[in-house]
């Protein structure tokens, strides 16, 4: 089991939720990675303009620098691009990703119900598939969300008792 875990995919896809289960589950501390934009990011993104791979590198080094200093931690993260992925595994040890993987017809109808989030819009989700490259590659467990939250949970738990 590792000490150290991301849970990614495009917003909507219940990162923040899962993350906040996960990290529940295991007695670690979340951080939720929309809580460490810059101002500069969520008024882009309040306006609907995507951000940029610019706009991402502070904020995915502020949550790196997060990973390293926490002796546990469960981070919620896009992580949509092998880069930002590997920018937020740099000199992180005993680290597992949790991608949790949906079609946009569902991810959109899940932000239809939110309130209050600074992600705004059609478009904003439309750009972070555009930008998504799946982690198949990669040392990452994929889960997918077309299922209850109780099962998203269940197979999350367990790609993490099998690392």
């Amino acid at each position: 089991m590792k000490k150290k875990i991301i849970v990614m995919g495009v917003s909507g896809c219940g990162k923040s939720s899962m993350g906040q289960r996960i990290a529940d589950h295991y007695g670690f501390p979340f951080f939720d990675g929309d809580d460490y934009h810059s101002e500069s990011n969520v008024a882009k993104m309040r306006e609907g303009i995507p951000l940029t791979d610019e706009d991402r590198f502070g904020w995915l080094e502020t949550l790196n620098g997060i990973l390293k200093e926490q002796d546990t931690a469960v981070v919620a993260c896009s992580g949509l691009k092998p880069e930002y992925r590997q920018l937020l595994r740099s000199g992180v040890e005993d680290l597992a990703v949790i991608y949790l993987k949906g079609d946009f017809d569902t991810i959109w109808s899940r932000h239809q119900k939110r309130n209050g989030h600074y992600f705004n819009g059609q478009s904003m989700l439309e750009s972070q598939f555009a930008t998504l490259v799946e982690p198949v590659d990669e040392d990452v467990f994929t889960v997918a969300i077309d299922q209850t939250i109780d099962e998203v949970f269940q197979q999350s738990i367990a790609a993490l008792e099998q690392n």
